[in-house]
């Protein structure tokens, strides 16, 4: 039923992911049992009780240089592409013409995005409404980077009120916001007011370095040298030495293998860990289950994560950082019946939930409440590795699309010109 029937297009991130994470994490027909995976381990395929396919269909979305997806217009075309406005249009396009091939431009659409896919999102919607006139009706935004600027400045204060609750998080074994209430108060409070007072007022430094050492389990000495500020190398590799830890879940760890070393060369538990699984995963269900192979397989190699286009990724915009609250602000101003659940891991470093609620909390109250939601999951980056995760983002995200389907506003609501 082309008409009420959505479609949902799914994303991830990198830039340099392949949909797999999401197609075999999370949403799809199939998953990869991820919790305790090694990366030797075969790869392992089940069914997917939490998939998607419940409520919507999907599209998976390989973009150039990922999957088995590949740029053929030459080294322009390419570096047109690895641009946060390239990448844009390109998908737009891509989008547009699936829909229009398949007959669908009468579904209720959706995108879904994970870490960089979730910055993708509403720019996304924008460019499809604005180059292709094409209306989203929602956006599920998963682990998402909403805005860049200020991510990687060490000496901004807002990074460290970001991550506070997450390191907490992963120290309490948290798997629910409530049991982090007195973190973010103090985060947004007091810790923030002691942080821009600066290391020049001793009381300051002492007040913080104390506190946080006592909510995040840390070493007290280790934040008064580091001024209340747990970097990614006290959190990861300070807290249980011998062992280092995955900034995408700072509970899952390893062995670090260069444990005497003044700074981290180790593979990440998660990233490294899963990439063999992940691949093989996908190349069998193309060969065996889907009976499709690309032109030129098995030569042609199949991309679940390249580190080439991230390091070659242009940002662009000039002085400042590319960020999507503009366009997620416009987008839900603009459609009445427009939906946005943000989803995250409380135990993230990467992309800490607090600084997406910290942005969120100031979307105005022009925009009715409920429009914009955001849940928060026990585990990390990946948090649909946990089944009671997993099962919760289906049912949130379930409950989204009945509603984003059901408050269609009257044609007297919406903006007249």
């Amino acid at each position: 039923a082309p008409g009420t029937r959505p479609v949902t297009f799914a994303v991830n991130g990198g830039p340099g992911a392949s949909s797999a994470w999401l197609n075999l994490g999370a949403i799809g027909p199939w998953r990869v049992p991820l919790g305790g995976v090694l990366p030797s381990s075969p790869p392992a395929v089940v069914d997917n009780l939490e998939t998607w396919l419940d409520f919507t269909d999907l599209v998976f979305l390989d973009p150039p240089g990922t999957g088995f997806s590949r740029v053929t217009g030459g080294d322009d075309a390419r570096r047109g592409m690895q641009t946060v406005d390239g990448d844009i249009r390109m998908l737009a396009s891509v989008v547009s013409r699936w829909l229009q091939a398949q007959g669908r431009l009468a579904s209720p659409k959706f995108i879904v995005g994970e870490s960089y896919g979730g910055f993708r999102g509403p720019k996304l919607a924008r460019a499809l409404l604005d180059q292709q006139g094409v209306g989203v009706r929602g956006l599920v935004l998963v682990s998402p980077v909403l805005d860049f600027n200020g991510r990687d400045a060490p000496w901004d204060p807002m990074r460290w009120v970001a991550r506070l609750p997450s390191v907490a998080a992963a120290a309490r074994g948290a798997t629910g916001r409530a049991g982090l209430r007195d973190v973010e108060e103090y985060a947004a409070g007091d810790y923030l007011l002691d942080l821009v007072r600066g290391e020049h007022d001793a009381d300051a430094t002492a007040r913080l370095s104390a506190r946080v050492a006592a909510l995040t389990g840390l070493d007290p000495a280790l934040m008064r040298r580091r001024a209340g500020k747990p970097d990614f190398g006290a959190v990861l590799r300070e807290r249980d030495p011998g062992r280092v830890g995955s900034p995408y879940d700072a509970t899952v760890t390893a062995a670090d293998p260069f444990p005497s070393a003044a700074n981290d060369n180790s593979p990440d538990p998660i990233l490294d860990g899963l990439r063999a699984p992940l691949t093989g995963a996908m190349l069998d269900l193309y060969r065996t289950r889907l009976d499709w192979q690309p032109e030129g397989a098995p030569a042609r190699q199949y991309v679940l994560l390249s580190e080439t286009l991230a390091r070659e990724w242009d940002y662009g915009h000039g002085n400042s950082r590319p960020e999507a609250m503009t366009e997620l602000r416009q987008y839900v101003a603009l459609d009445p019946a427009a939906r946005v659940l943000v989803v995250h891991g409380l135990t993230d470093l990467v992309t800490p939930y607090f600084a997406s609620k910290l942005l969120l909390d100031g979307v105005p109250e022009t925009v009715p409440p409920g429009r914009v939601e955001l849940r928060a999951y026990g585990g990390g980056h990946m948090f649909y590795s946990r089944d009671a995760s997993r099962q919760a983002l289906h049912g949130d995200t379930a409950a989204m699309f009945g509603s984003a389907a059901a408050n269609v506003p009257d044609r007297a609501a919406a903006p007249t010109r």
